[in-house]
């Protein structure tokens, strides 16, 4: 079986995200969502609740399971038996950050990593610019899944100008 990992945060998921998984899902046999779960940073929704969006929106994939890990990544791909990770490039400064991540993955444990790049639509799209976006009353509506929207509304109130 060919299995890959999709590794992130997803704080929150963005349809640059879902773009990646989905393109990964028509690739691999399964494709497993790692959530990071990093108890050095604090991110707007918790490590379930990421989880729990992941789920909803990626569920019309028949071959892609969310999962939550900490540690090292290769790791997590040892427990999984997958040999590859599937890791989306918005911009070459992505790249040169990604190639020493893939480097050091490989010589730590023969793990493969497949960069594919963005869409063009999402090349300008992050988590955090998502997120900053909502915070001050933006439509984030074209960035993110319908439930994803709804929940950054719920969690982040825009400033009340004056």
């Amino acid at each position: 079986m060919r299995r890959a990992v999709c590794p992130g945060s997803f704080d929150p998921v963005t349809n640059g995200h879902l773009d990646i998984i989905g393109r990964a899902s028509r690739l691999f046999d399964e494709v497993i969502v790692g959530v990071l779960m990093n108890q050095s940073k604090s991110g707007l929704f918790t490590v379930e609740e990421r989880i729990d969006m992941l789920r909803e929106v990626t569920a019309s994939y028949g071959n892609v399971r969310v999962e939550s890990f900490r540690g090292l990544l290769v790791d997590f791909c040892r427990a999984q038996q997958a040999s590859v990770l599937v890791k989306g490039l918005r911009a070459v400064s992505d790249f040169d950050y990604e190639l020493q991540m893939a480097q050091m993955n490989m010589g730590l444990a023969g793990v493969e990593t497949l960069f594919m790049p963005t869409n063009p639509l999402y090349s300008f799209l992050s988590s955090s610019l998502v997120k900053d976006v909502a915070k001050w009353g933006g439509d984030v509506s074209p960035h993110v899944p319908d439930r994803v929207r709804t929940e950054l509304l719920t969690r982040l109130s825009p400033p009340t100008r004056s």
